[in-house]
């Protein structure tokens, strides 16, 4: 199991910005992160539209962080561009319908479901608790 390369790239791309703390334009943080210009276009609107990262136009134009390193978690970045974690679709799907069990079983009462719910907290809490200031201080 492994986040999508779409987060991952994320990730770098506002680790970079917190290590960084000038402006810098996306030519720029394509190259250090190693992210094609084009997808780190595409996800830097993601984290603008997020409120993570600030975007100015202009000569003087790029990109910055749009609140401070301390404020900003992996499960910020994370969750901006896939959506709330969960470890199975029974856990982060609101109108999914479970086919374990017949009869009166149902997904509400699966142990399946109650597993998944508590790793998927678990996975979220930690997460949560990296911010990007921390990630910046262990160089």
């Amino acid at each position: 199991m492994h986040i999508t390369l779409e987060s991952d790239y994320a990730v770098r791309i506002v680790y970079c910005l917190a290590k960084n703390p000038i402006r810098m334009d996306a030519k720029k943080i394509s190259e250090e992160t190693g992210v094609t210009l084009r997808f780190s276009l595409k996800i830097l609107r993601k984290l603008v539209a997020g409120g993570l990262v600030r975007s100015y136009k202009g000569t003087k134009g790029g990109y910055e962080l749009g609140r401070p390193a301390e404020e900003i978690s992996l499960a910020d970045v994370i969750e901006n561009v896939e959506g709330p974690y969960a470890l199975a679709r029974c856990v982060g799907e609101q109108d999914y319908q479970c086919n374990r069990g017949t009869g009166s079983s149902s997904c509400g009462s699966c142990k399946f479901h109650h597993i998944y719910s508590d790793i998927s907290r678990m996975v979220r809490e930690r997460l949560s608790s990296v911010k990007f200031s921390q990630l910046t201080k262990e160089n």
